[in-house]
């Protein structure tokens, strides 16, 4: 067997959740030098651990700065910091000529997106975005029974994507640094389904929110919400995206995705399966299947070596920003409808 040549890839920042199993993903890949840094990660309100301290738990080499990650000359970057910090992560990746993987949402702005794409697109790098559930292999098999046409036309989708609030990324509550709530953090991932299903951009959002949901937290966000989208096709999609689960629950949430079309329906839910039962804690609960942020990275390491764009690409990442932001003014103004 061939020894892959070695491939250098700098995970910038641990805000975001994935950012530890996208590290293990990493280590277990041949042919990988891996670095993490998370110079805000000191000064974060999270609970959870950040900064050098997680690096040494996930035992992964750790800099103090990301000045130190880019001297480290690496050949691909994961950014999975906060939301809002996308862009300037990705536009300096872009100037060093590293290809970047950037966990979602791509930007919190439509404009923010767009200048990624640009930047990456004149430094001639791939620019892909962390959408890990589109590889999950119940989705992919579903995509292609819908595509053969067996099923006749698509008529109309139902979009699930709830779990708890998360509250140990207290920044994923801040209107700042995530661009939103609810809206903003469930919205995407259903919204890149329906861009890969439907292959066309939406036409008009129209939503509704508010924050019912862990009202005694006086939050500043949206903790609860219901998006429909119209599609050019005719094609309606809901998109529930709330923060309903229970704290109490073993489980982080669930995604599922219901497709009508003119002869038969599918419905895929990629993290319904798993071994529960109860531990001294109480209840607890193992997923099975495949690892979805592990093949997203085989995806990414892939196209680096094979020097080829993957996808979700940042046209996938710009599209899905405009029905979250959309998503956001439609509701802001009471549901009003707004056209893309």
């Amino acid at each position: 067997m061939n020894t892959p040549v070695p491939l250098r890839i700098a995970v910038l920042s641990f805000a975001h959740t994935h950012s530890l199993s996208y590290v293990h993903a990493l280590k277990a890949m041949p042919g990988v030098e891996l670095v993490a840094a998370d110079p805000d990660g000191a000064a974060a309100a999270d609970d959870a651990l950040r900064g050098a301290a997680l690096a040494a738990e996930l035992g992964v080499a750790y800099v103090d700065t990301y000045d130190e990650a880019f001297a480290w000359k690496p050949d691909a970057v994961v950014i999975a910091a906060e939301n809002s910090r996308h862009r300037a992560l990705v536009e300096r990746a872009a100037a060093a000529g590293v290809h970047v993987l950037c966990e979602k949402p791509l930007a919190t702005t439509v404009e923010d997106a767009v200048a990624m794409q640009e930047a990456c697109e004149r430094a001639g790098v791939i620019l892909m975005v962390a959408y890990p559930v589109r590889f999950a292999p119940s989705v992919r098999d579903a995509i292609t029974e819908l595509r053969s046409g067996r099923l006749g036309k698509v008529l109309g989708v139902t979009g699930i994507n709830n779990g708890k609030l998360p509250q140990d990324r207290a920044w994923f509550t801040d209107p700042e640094l995530a661009g939103g709530g609810a809206l903003v953090d469930h919205v995407v991932h259903c919204a890149d389904l329906l861009d890969e299903l439907l292959g066309e951009r939406a036409q008009s959002v129209r939503a509704v929110s508010n924050s019912i949901l862990h009202a005694e937290r006086e939050l500043e966000v949206e903790t609860g919400g219901l998006v429909s989208i119209r599609y050019p096709s005719g094609v309606i999609a809901t998109i529930d995206c709330s923060w309903s689960w229970p704290m109490s629950s073993a489980t982080w949430g669930g995604l599922t995705l219901q497709v009508v079309a003119e002869r038969g329906t599918v419905t895929v839910s990629p993290f319904a399966k798993g071994v529960a039962g109860h531990d001294a804690h109480g209840e607890t609960w193992s997923p099975v299947g495949a690892d979805l942020d592990a093949l997203l990275l085989d995806e990414f390491v892939h196209a680096v070596r094979e020097g080829r764009q993957p996808q979700p690409d940042a046209g996938v990442g710009i599209r899905t920003v405009e029905i979250a932001t959309a998503a956001q003014a439609s509701a802001s103004r009471g549901g009003e409808v707004v056209t893309l």
